[in-house]
């Protein structure tokens, strides 16, 4: 029997088909197009791109051929909000989980709930709707994220994806949505990841090609199914899921408070997910191969370009908060940086202080956890960064951290494997599924000399930010340009 397994990330969905033996049979993706804004909190994408993307996906696995397919699952980007119609389409663009219009709506959510709410989250995307597009609000018969989306349009039933109970507060909550004065009904009901969402309707039959009356089981975000595709499920272990954006997942025994890092129930019972998400990381990097001039060149020889400039890139530093920042410091205003340039730098010195950013971000997250008196022990990483050996032990030399890179390194499509053999009860738990499946295939070690070069700089990598604080703020209070 066969497993399709689908993951919507930003620039690319993806499709899996395995056997219930966890083999990859057949693979393809294909990009997703975003929209342009020259507004720089509003980032946003057409799910019709998912719809038309998901039927060429269909035609490279030759889904139309397999007879012996038992069950999808979706996994999608997110926090990405989409308002649908009543007869099941996006009423308009879908806002993606880098969109940050909804500040003000945060701050309001924030203080009815007595906690911080990200501009980013789903609830206040849906509120801005409400207070800016109240036409489109009153049209929406159902907000809905990314792979929930999917899967309304796959089966026809709305429902949200509730990875655990206490996700609520980071999705929304029928008391909160009253007191925000919108309707409830327009908030599907929750389901767990493992359940049956509905099955496969007939037109997908017709118009995509996947046999009616397959059953489309509950998957979720990306980074749940990563946590699961890399076995990120004991205390210590750290995923760093890499991509357009980068996340540093710990699972962790204990929770924490601290407003720098959100603390999320872990997929497995009786864990948490301490969680410190960086916003552009690998679009940082495909933002400067654009503006440089070498859009077109394969990652792999840009690697090899980079390869013999000295740890550090001549003391040039970058700030990666092309579109604010998450974790740690929250700040929607903060705005990226080349920090020492001279007439020394060139192309390829600020194309690698781009690539150490990410290493910088991300141990600036592992930071603030070991404050915190968390512990983490090693880092598994997944997705396309994970291709590059010298990202990989860039990583493990800023970080300080062993680096594992996992035989299957789109974990989201793992991820959503072990969920469905779970659903389908070859597993008796989340955590014996991906226990049993996820292999290592090479560990990266810190090497010793290059990290004492790497700490120094990390230190004014941190010093940096604060000290252009105050500048990224003077910034955002100056008037977009308007065009006549």
């Amino acid at each position: 029997m066969m497993i399709l397994v689908l993951d919507v990330g930003t620039s690319l969905l993806k499709g899996g088909v395995f056997n219930t033996e966890a083999h990859l049979i057949a693979k393809a993706e294909a990009p997703i197009k975003l929209i342009s804004s020259e507004n720089p909190l509003y980032h946003e994408v057409d799910p019709d791109n998912w719809i038309s993307t998901l039927s060429l996906i269909s035609v490279q696995l030759g889904l139309t051929k397999l007879k012996k397919l038992e069950s999808i699952v979706v996994s999608g980007n997110g926090p990405t909000l989409v308002p649908v119609g009543i007869d099941g389409s996006a009423l308009d663009s879908a806002m993606t989980w880098m969109d940050r219009r909804g500040i003000e709506e945060a701050k309001e959510i924030s203080r009815i709930c007595g906690y911080y709410v990200d501009p980013s989250f789903y609830l206040p995307k849906a509120y801005w709707i409400y207070r800016n597009k109240p036409n489109l609000y009153k049209k929406t018969r159902y907000f809905l994220s990314c792979p929930d989306f999917m899967n309304f349009h796959l089966t026809g039933v709305a429902r949200t994806n509730l990875p655990a109970k206490d996700f609520t507060r980071y999705i929304w909550s029928e008391q909160i949505i009253k007191d925000l004065d919108m309707d409830t009904e327009k908030f599907p009901p929750f389901v767990k990841p493992g359940e049956i969402v509905g099955k496969v309707k007939k037109e997908i039959e017709q118009t995509i090609g996947i046999r009616e009356g397959i059953p489309v089981i509950a998957g979720g975000p990306d980074f749940i199914m990563s946590l699961l595709g890399t076995a990120t499920i004991c205390p210590g272990r750290a995923c760093d899921r890499s991509g357009t954006s980068e996340g540093i997942n710990l699972c962790s025994h204990k929770p924490v408070r601290d407003s720098r890092l959100m603390t999320l129930p872990h997929v497995i019972e009786g864990y948490h997910n301490i969680s410190g998400i960086i916003t552009a990381s690998g679009k940082a990097l495909e933002w400067f191969k654009t503006i440089s001039g070498k859009k077109e060149l394969d990652y792999e020889t840009l690697f090899e370009d980079i390869c013999d400039i000295q740890a550090g890139s001549k003391k040039l530093l970058f700030l990666p908060y092309l579109v604010g920042e998450r974790a740690p410091i929250w700040d929607p205003n903060a705005r990226g940086a080349f920090i020492g340039l001279t007439l020394n730098h060139g192309r390829r010195e600020m194309t690698r202080a781009v690539v150490e950013s990410v290493g910088y971000a991300m141990r600036d997250v592992i930071t603030v956890m070991e404050e915190d008196g968390l512990k983490v022990e090693e880092l598994r990483v997944t997705g396309s960064q994970a291709k590059s050996p010298l990202w990989n032990q860039i990583k493990a030399d800023i970080t300080g951290k062993k680096i594992l890179v996992p035989e299957h390194l789109d974990s989201e499509l793992f991820g959503g494997l072990c969920i469905a053999l779970y659903g389908l009860r070859y597993h008796n738990s989340l955590s014996e599924a991906s226990e049993k499946m996820v292999t290592i295939r090479k560990t990266y070690l810190p090497q010793t000399e290059t990290k004492k070069i790497y700490d120094e700089l990390f230190s004014l990598y941190r010093e940096s930010y604060r000290g252009l604080k105050g500048v990224f703020e003077g910034l955002s209070h100056i008037p977009d340009e308007e065009r006549p």
